[in-house]
């Protein structure tokens, strides 16, 4: 295989994990994308980053999405090019909205986009579980990789995802706060055990959400509810849980956008009243679910 000189250009959604009680295995694609145009050069590396992350992502053969590349041209087998990446970046940094998943997936593609026939070579479903791998859990990823609403997962032959319908009138409005926190940080503060009452209560609401979100709003604030993850993350990010509480006891299917920190209400409904909700400092914005997952295109 040999490689096309490019420009190639893909966009990647922003996604939300979790959904409340989705824990690890739900994702929803959302429409904010990041645009990463990537070509091949002799040598060498060249980053240059605007918009989100630009004051704070690395420069250098660091960057995640170069780090991705690299190992997905070693995944098809043919020698690691000199690479000059641009990237224009929408998705907010380490809030819960999938920015690292982006990044991964991102770079998986512009890297299969870059060889010669890399998209015979590599499939969908073989790219979506390299960019799993690297990321360490599906479900942003799949979302990403797919769009729409996953359903994603694990088992003895690796990664797999399915997609799930959702209404064409759902809405997700995103509350983000201006302070980062790291999934480390997150996932650091939960059990290694928890109830089995607890575990049974989230997979059927988990359930039940797929449903809701295909249509039957009714459903959705019983739907979201959570008693797995979100409570045991308080204290790292108490203002976010603390406006859940509000906008739950409000009538609202407000949940904790992946780990955090940023609020994510689903709604099929109008949505000024839960912007209204949004503390003073917070980006509050809404936004569509995206149909289409990653997209390649030549520049």
């Amino acid at each position: 295989m040999t490689f096309l000189p490019g420009p190639v250009v893909v966009t990647v959604p922003a996604s939300s994990a979790n959904l409340g009680p989705g824990f690890d295995s739900l994702g929803l694609a959302l429409e904010l994308r990041d645009e990463l145009t990537a070509s091949v050069t002799d040598a060498g590396c060249s980053v240059d980053v605007t918009g989100e992350g630009a004051d704070t992502l690395a420069l250098d053969d660091s960057h995640l999405v170069v780090r991705t590349m690299r190992t997905t041209f070693e995944a098809l087998g043919v020698p690691v090019p000199g690479l000059r990446l641009v990237c224009r970046n929408a998705v907010p940094q380490a809030r819960g909205l999938g920015s690292s998943s982006a990044a991964i997936v991102g770079g998986v593609h512009l890297a299969r986009a870059l060889v010669r026939r890399g998209f015979e070579a590599m499939s969908d479903l073989d790219a979506f579980r390299l960019a799993a791998e690297v990321e360490g859990h599906p479900d942003n990823v799949a979302a990403a990789s797919f769009g729409g609403l996953t359903v994603s997962g694990r088992d003895a032959d690796g990664f797999f995802a399915a997609r799930a319908p959702v209404a064409s009138s759902v809405r997700a409005v995103v509350l983000v706060p201006p302070t980062p926190l790291s999934t480390a940080v997150a996932r650091g503060l939960l059990p290694d055990v928890v109830p089995h009452a607890e575990a049974a209560a989230n997979a059927g609401r988990a359930a039940l959400l797929v449903a809701a979100l295909a249509g039957q709003p009714s459903l959705l604030l019983t739907a979201t509810e959570d008693q797995l993850h979100q409570s045991y993350r308080r204290p790292a990010m108490p203002e976010s849980l603390d406006l859940v509480d509000r906008l739950r006891a409000a009538g609202h299917a407000a949940v904790v956008s992946g780990a955090g920190p940023t609020v994510l209400v689903l709604t099929f409904a109008e949505t000024a009243d839960v912007l209204d909700l949004a503390p003073a400092g917070w980006d509050a914005r809404v936004l569509d679910v995206a149909a289409d997952g990653v997209v390649a295109r030549t520049s």
